[in-house]
C-alpha cells in the first residue's frame, strides 16, 4: 500500500492528476496551469504516472505531432479526494506560511543543562 499512495503523494503528481481531471490536456496547457512546475519535472511526473497506468499519453500525428495525456479509471475513484486535497491546500497555504515563518522567527529558548544551567 505506501508505494501505491507514493505514486500521488508527491509534490507534483497531485497536481497533474487534479488539472487532468478537468479533461485531457497537452503538455504545455499543464505547464501553463501548474503554479511552480518546471519542464523537468513535469515530464518526470508525467511519465510515472503513464508508466503505473494512471494517465494515458496519445500522440496524433499532425505536423508537429499533437500529444494529449489524460487520466484513467483508476484516477476516477480518488479525483474526488484530490479535488478536495486541492482546494484545502489552497485555502490552508497562507495559514501554513504564517505559521512557519512564525514558528521560525520565534525567541527560542536557550538550551538547559545541568542544574538548571543555561548550556553552551
Amino acid at each position: 500500500m505506501p508505494e501505491v499512495l507514493a505514486l500521488i503523494g508527491d509534490k507534483w503528481s497531485a497536481q497533474v492528476l487534479v488539472e487532468l481531471g478537468e479533461g485531457p490536456r497537452r503538455f504545455t496547457q499543464l505547464e501553463r496551469a501548474i503554479d511552480g512546475i518546471s519542464r523537468r519535472m513535469l515530464t518526470v511526473s508525467l511519465r510515472n504516472l503513464e508508466r503505473n497506468g494512471l494517465i494515458t499519453r496519445t500522440v496524433y500525428p499532425d505536423a508537429p505531432p499533437r500529444v494529449v495525456y489524460a487520466t484513467t479509471y483508476l484516477v476516477e475513484d480518488i479525483r474526488a479526494p484530490l479535488e478536495a486535497l486541492a482546494t484545502w491546500a489552497r485555502h490552508a497555504g497562507p495559514v501554513i506560511a504564517a505559521a512557519r515563518h512564525a514558528y521560525d522567527n520565534r525567541d527560542r529558548p536557550h538550551l538547559v543543562g545541568e542544574h538548571g544551567q543555561p548550556s553552551r
